[in-house]
């Protein structure tokens, strides 16, 4: 009897062989995408991607960072040597003056006009400043008296100024460094020293007081600046010396004589009366007086004299020093 041939079968036939048929809807799925392998050069890509955004996200702080220069004074030196050689500097004077300007007031007093030769000599002047005839005179009822000047030494409105520029008014008014106009009562007097003090009845919110300095270290040729309303033009300033110590002045009229006064080469006329006399920081060791002229002009040939700011602040009882 023939026998059946026998045949040996393939290893993927087998395979295929045992695998199960799979129904209809299954072996139209679409088939497993094979794993992607990392290769070289992708790695290398990747890692340069990494670098690239991390250097854009934070690279400065990967970068070293360079030690901070600390300054030195020969440094600070350098510094203030280059701005003195660029930079133009205010004169000392100027400095003075800036620093008590906003305590100085003008002071004008009303009433009966005087008609002294003293009197009329600033009339003139005040005329003539203000473009008008020498022998104008004011509105009807309201005549100046006098102009001059004061310092504010306390912030509530209390003011220094001279005696003569406000004796027999009638009406006081002040104009303080910002425009402000008041008027103005006189709380005190001290003859000797040809001193008043005044209250304003108005005062700016922002009101600063002039400092005060003992003249005890003052000597004769230091520097002085007077600030005040000659003839009623200013605030303006001029500058000076001291020329001497416990000075003497009588006045023209020989009634008063006042002592123990600075005497002063800073240009002063009619209208700086009361003004302060301040020195280089601005503090006042003054209160401007008096000018010395042997003729009838009432105007500066070089000597000024002013009461030292001891004997004007104890006008208000209060010593400063």
């Amino acid at each position: 009897m023939r026998r059946t041939a026998l045949y040996s079968r393939s290893p993927q036939a087998s395979k295929d062989a045992q695998a199960p048929v799979a129904d209809a809807p299954d072996a139209l799925a679409t088939p497993t995408a094979p794993p992607v392998r990392w290769q070289p050069g992708r790695r290398a890509f990747g890692a340069l991607l990494v670098l690239t955004l991390a250097l854009g996200a934070g690279g400065v702080a990967l970068w070293p960072r360079q030690a901070a220069h600390t300054l030195t004074q020969k440094d600070i030196d350098a510094a203030v040597l280059r701005t003195l050689q660029t930079a133009t500097l205010p004169s000392p004077a100027a400095r003075a003056a800036a620093l008590v300007q906003p305590s100085v007031v003008r002071v004008v007093s009303y009433g009966p006009e005087r008609t002294s030769p003293e009197a009329k000599t600033e009339k003139r002047g005040r005329n003539l400043a203000r473009g008008k005839p020498p022998e104008a005179d004011g509105p009807p009822g309201e005549v100046e008296r006098g102009i001059g000047t004061g310092v504010v030494i306390v912030d509530k409105g209390v003011i220094l100024t001279n005696l003569h520029v406000v004796a027999g008014a009638q009406t006081i008014k002040v104009t303080f460094a910002d425009g402000l106009e008041a008027l103005a009562t006189i709380t005190g007097v001290q003859p000797e020293n040809d001193l008043a003090v005044l209250q304003a009845r108005k005062i700016p919110d922002d009101l600063i007081p002039a400092t005060l300095a003992s003249t005890a270290n003052l000597q004769s040729g230091d520097q002085v600046v007077a600030v005040g309303f000659p003839f009623g033009i200013g605030p303006s300033v001029s500058a000076g010396v001291v020329s001497g110590l416990n000075r003497s002045f009588r006045s023209p009229e020989g009634k008063q004589e006042l002592g123990n006064l600075i005497q002063f080469d800073a240009a002063a006329n009619p209208g700086n009366s009361g003004g302060p006399l301040v020195n280089m920081e601005g503090q006042v060791v003054g209160i401007v007086t008096a000018i010395l002229n042997p003729t009838q002009q009432r105007t500066f040939i070089g000597i000024g004299f002013a009461v030292p700011i001891e004997n004007a602040a104890s006008a208000i009882g209060s010593p400063p020093f």
